[in-house]
């Protein structure tokens, strides 16, 4: 919506030009909310895709809206017990910090507070995201009391593509460290040198996809994406963050294995388990030296 109003035709003019984007309302289902990111249901298969090819997930769609959201209506609020629906309204201040969010039963609010607010900004919604603002180094406070917290690894050295596959496929998958309900940010892995991948996951579904020359991906969501390197955000429930960094951490290149790898210009070491990416040559840069 918000992107079909902001787009200029050939002749500059756009919707805003006749109208107002005035709020971003989202609405999230208390009840069906965090089962609905563990399913990892295709749009598709629900037969609910906007548009011809969306590949995206329905944990996907409903992570992007809680994001850009100005106000979240937390509805259905009578159908779960206090304690979850607390927990639940938390998880959202996490995931959107910016975010007003009301609780609803029957979803009965105020029209006051969704109508002539003059919320909407396009470049605070592209900032707004939780893992935005961690990167941004705007740390959003923890949440304990209800196990909501996060975990941000900053390291300049490429991941070994097969002990970070192992990780993800493995011990992460499975929950070994808590709960990760969202996990976003920039990584680099050593058998493809010059090229920033997107790190995306919600719930029980992960994407990794090269960021390419005039991606929007990085600016737009209020981000730099680095060259080389690794700027990723965990946010999740009961974390075990120090393990978890640890095992991250292990995925990273040895001090031994930098050494080969600055003088093995090809990178064709490494056993590299992750889907084959369509990066075009403008689209990679030369790799510092680590």
């Amino acid at each position: 919506m918000a992107s079909t109003c902001a787009f200029a035709r050939d002749d500059g003019a756009s919707l805003l030009d006749v109208s107002r984007l005035d709020t971003m309302v989202t609405v999230v289902d208390a009840v069906n909310f965090l089962p609905e990111l563990d399913r990892g249901d295709d749009l598709l298969e629900r037969g609910i895709t906007p548009v011809e090819g969306d590949e995206r997930t329905v944990s996907d769609l409903l992570v992007d809206q809680v994001e850009f959201a100005d106000v979240i209506l937390l509805n259905k609020t009578d159908l779960v017990p206090g304690r979850a629906a607390d927990r639940l309204e938390a998880t959202l201040r996490r995931l959107n910090p910016a975010a007003r969010v009301h609780r609803t039963v029957r979803g009965a609010i105020d029209p006051a507070e969704l109508l002539g607010t003059g919320l909407f900004d396009l470049e605070k919604a592209e900032q707004a995201p939780g893992w935005v603002a961690e990167l941004n180094g705007d740390h959003v406070p923890e949440t304990e009391e209800y196990g909501i917290s996060s975990l941000v690894l900053r390291d300049p050295r490429p991941f070994h593509p097969g002990r970070l596959w192992d990780l993800l496929t493995g011990p992460l998958d499975a929950g070994d460290f808590g709960q990760v309900l969202r996990s976003k940010g920039f990584f680099t892995l050593a058998s493809r040198p010059g090229t920033t991948g997107l790190w995306s996951q919600t719930g029980s579904v992960a994407r990794f996809e090269p960021i390419t020359t005039g991606d929007a991906t990085g600016d737009a969501m209020g981000a730099q994406s680095p060259v080389q390197g690794q700027e990723l955000v965990f946010i999740g429930t009961d974390l075990r963050r120090q393990s978890l960094r640890l095992a991250l951490s292990r995925c990273l290149l040895t001090e031994e294995e930098l050494a080969s790898y600055a003088v093995d210009l090809a990178h064709t070491a490494y056993e590299d388990p992750f889907p084959v990416w369509e990066v075009h040559p403008a689209d990679v840069c030369d790799a510092p030296p680590v």
